[in-house]
């Protein structure tokens, strides 16, 4: 995957300040994730789509994998501020994956009634909007990794599994053994807890306030339910290789409200094993 340099450096130095403007902190990228702060009351957009604006002014918004080059970003109150931003565009590596099960690949009746069910789990369970700031400020002050190993996927890429071409892969990779330990990258409400999706398998959804949530995919053990409430650092499950996957491994993914963003930029560098939480 080739990326413009610095694009994994840790996600809170702030973006070149715009006239009039907030400054932006994160990442003007596909996928990237950006925040700012206005004067508290202030209302805020982007590309004509409110955006939250928090007690304290701050306000958040993402870029999906195919964001277009530019989006406008519109601020009224104390400070009026009208910009267009640029986003820098990233290309993904295409990759091919071989001896998943069938099944998995081209489902069966059956398994497409069970996969919809599921789907409209995770839709709920991402749909929520916990008003809560004192997480979503813990999360943008810096996101730690959830389990420390290789680093086997990354966001953006698309696989094919058994020749036949899939949806693109939302998420970063960790591959880690079973049963390796995976913790809150951040603060949040567990909204999803389930032991057997049709493709995540064993799966935690943890809302981070505001529309961010994190989802961890494919674990072995889930070790809270939904309604918990976390800090960064709690343990949630442990890795393995449920649903469709072809080893042990943790697939960490991020979304902001409908928009599916790259975790990978929000975290430092992966630290070495001895530094896991």
């Amino acid at each position: 995957m080739k990326l413009k340099p610095l694009i994994f450096t840790l996600a809170i130095l702030p973006l070149p300040a715009l006239a009039q403007c907030p400054d932006l902190h994160g990442r003007l990228v596909q996928g990237g994730l950006v925040w700012g702060q206005v004067a508290p009351g202030s209302e805020v957009s982007l590309d004509g789509e409110a955006l939250d604006v928090l007690p304290d002014g701050t306000f958040v918004a993402g870029f999906s994998r195919d964001a277009a080059a530019r989006s406008s970003l519109t601020v009224r109150g104390a400070t009026n501020c009208d910009a267009t931003l640029e986003v820098d565009a990233r290309e993904y590596n295409i990759s091919r994956v071989e001896g998943v099960p069938q099944e998995t690949v081209t489902p069966s009746e059956e398994h497409l009634a069970r996969i919809r069910r599921e789907g409209a789990l995770v839709a709920a369970a991402k749909g929520q909007r916990y008003r809560r700031p004192e997480w979503l400020e813990a999360a943008l002050a810096g996101f730690r990794w959830p389990a420390i190993g290789p680093v086997s996927g990354v966001y953006g890429s698309q696989r094919i599994y058994n020749g036949t071409p899939r949806s693109p892969h939302y998420g970063v990779d960790v591959a880690v053994p079973t049963g390796t330990p995976v913790y809150a990258p951040a603060p949040g409400v567990v909204t999803l807890a389930e032991p057997d999706l049709f493709y995540s398998g064993g799966t935690v959804i943890l809302d981070h306030g505001y529309g961010l949530s994190s989802s961890f995919l494919h674990m072995s053990k889930l070790h809270v339910k939904v309604g918990e409430e976390l800090a960064a650092g709690d343990l949630l499950g442990e890795v393995g290789s449920s649903g469709r996957a072809t080893g042990p491994h943790l697939d960490w993914r991020m979304s902001w409200r409908d928009r599916r963003v790259d975790p990978q930029l929000l975290v430092p560098p992966m630290p070495a094993p001895e530094s896991a939480p």
